[in-house]
């Protein structure tokens, strides 16, 4: 239950969703279809077309499929359920207007537009999740409740930097860094302040 376990929760619920969601939108799954529910007016010079994403129904699929193996009434299994709803709710909120131009030499004489889902943004929906928040209370009473798009875990990240059995991390030292990047890859994040040797 530490914070990048939530996150690994959530984005597989929303990949699930997203996946379906397409695939309904592409005919992949004959018990479902585009969401023309989802069409907005057209223009002067073009008009509403293609084929919507099906996130209601991605969103029902993923709660069948992904939250199914959930056991128990625990706080973990109320953590669980939580951080995969925030995953399906960000598929949601994210949904982007996709407009294809038609025509003579991409003139754009006409323009198709229909509605997909991005899901690698930073905010969720406002949606209220089907978990009931209320048994999920923040360790220090002065932090307000997580709302439904917030992750939520109550333990600590294990020690990514040093080898631990118990939790399976394999830890940084003697990993190959590059020196002069700043990044994930960076030798000051990589060897955890240990230092290193340059070749």
């Amino acid at each position: 239950g530490c914070r990048e376990t939530a996150f690994i929760f959530a984005i597989t619920s929303a990949g699930v969703t997203h996946s379906v969601a397409r695939s309904c939108s592409e005919g992949s799954i004959e018990s479902c279809t585009c969401d023309y529910r989802r069409r907005g007016p057209g223009g002067p010079d073009w008009h509403w077309g293609g084929c919507s994403d099906n996130i209601d129904f991605g969103r029902l699929f993923g709660r069948e499929f992904v939250d199914s193996s959930e056991k128990g009434r625990d706080l973990r299994f109320l953590m669980n359920l939580h951080n995969n709803e925030a995953g399906r709710m960000t598929v949601f909120s994210e949904m982007r207007q996709e407009c294809k131009c038609h025509g003579m030499s991409g003139s754009c004489t006409d323009r198709f537009d229909g509605a997909s889902r991005v899901i690698y943004g930073n905010k969720g929906s406002n949606r209220a999740s089907r978990v009931e928040l209320h048994h999920l209370e923040p360790e220090n009473p002065a932090h307000k409740p997580p709302s439904p798009h917030d992750l939520v875990y109550f333990e600590k990240s294990p020690n990514f930097c040093t080898y631990s059995g118990k939790t399976g991390t394999a830890g940084t030292a003697g990993r190959v860094c590059n020196s002069s990047s700043a990044g994930l890859e960076g030798c000051e994040l990589l060897c955890c302040g240990r230092g290193y040797r340059t070749r």
